[in-house]
């Protein structure tokens, strides 16, 4: 296993803010390439919008009743050990988890949930931490959420609203002094081409994919895949991301699809983060091998 390479950039004073729906979100995605990151001296916070009070039991170890009884206090548990593991420090945003709407058709939403609370209250509260923290880059989901939970949509929309909310004094003058990222990406997991390159690698060594089904199924975009601006290499830090991952037990199953690929696998095959850049106030060549690149150093 080769050691991680580790560059110390902490006298460069670089910050990333990355902005997720729920606690365990930020540890399937983009947990590699923050580890890296936090391994090179850089400042990484992690804000979460809901506590993840409505989500379900995903690790069948742990559908218990005692543990649905008490599943906020425990999701919060999981998220500050997840926090230590990645060496990040995080803030809940203070909204409730808006649930899973199931049904034909389905249900409305819960009222005074996340995705509920009116646009500019939500954005305001961001714009708060993001002006504190004065991150240089911001990461959050794409326009689909990633996955269409109306959380994941809504943490797009807020993020999206407190990017360019953040730095213009006419906006929220009460919430901090001004501060304008210089950087918005947005992370991109699952890509047709890195599933089906797994896929292919279980095949090759002659492994059963879990990914199979899915690739039936799957109606390709091409023109999705091509968003993709920008890969970190962060095969390295795979590890980390999967202590972070197992931290949450009661969403993720040691035995599940998420462990499913070797990582040695993983490593060989796929060993990126990738990325869309969105917005950017500086030039920087694409494609990109860092969510930095372009930022001057040392960073304002």
């Amino acid at each position: 296993m080769p050691q991680p390479h580790v560059d110390d950039r902490s006298s460069a004073g670089l910050r990333l803010m990355h902005v997720h729906a729920h606690p365990d979100d930020e540890s399937s995605k983009g947990a590699a390439s923050t580890a890296r990151y936090v391994a090179e001296g850089i400042d990484v916070h992690v804000v979460t919008c809901t506590g993840g009070e409505r989500g379900s039991v995903l690790n069948a170890k742990m559908d218990r009743p005692e543990v649905w009884d008490n599943i906020t206090e425990i999701r919060r548990q999981e998220m500050e050990r997840a926090r230590d593991i990645l060496g990040i420090r995080q803030d809940w945003l203070g909204f409730v988890d808006s649930g899973w709407p199931e049904g034909d058709p389905k249900p409305p939403l819960p009222e005074g949930c996340f995705a509920l609370v009116p646009l500019e209250e939500s954005t305001e509260r961001l714009v708060r931490l993001i002006r504190a923290f004065r991150p240089h880059v911001l990461t959050t989901y794409d326009e689909r959420g990633g996955y269409p939970h109306p959380d994941h949509i809504r943490c797009h929309e807020v993020s999206v609203s407190a990017y360019h909310a953040s730095g213009d004094p006419g906006q929220f003058p009460d919430a901090g002094e001004p501060w304008q990222p210089m950087k918005l990406y947005y992370h991109h997991g699952w890509s047709w081409a890195k599933t089906n390159a797994l896929h292919q690698a279980m095949l090759d060594h002659g492994l059963e994919s879990p990914y199979a089904e899915r690739l039936e199924k799957w109606e390709r975009e091409p023109d999705w895949d091509e968003r993709i601006t920008t890969k970190v290499p962060c095969g390295d830090f795979f590890g980390v991301r999967d202590q972070a991952l197992l931290a949450h037990a009661t969403q993720i199953d040691p035995d599940g699809m998420w462990f499913a690929i070797p990582r040695e696998i993983q490593q060989s095959v796929w060993p990126t983060e990738d990325y869309e850049l969105v917005e950017s106030t500086v030039q920087s060549t694409l494609p990109e091998d860092d969510l930095f690149a372009g930022i001057p150093t040392p960073a304002p």
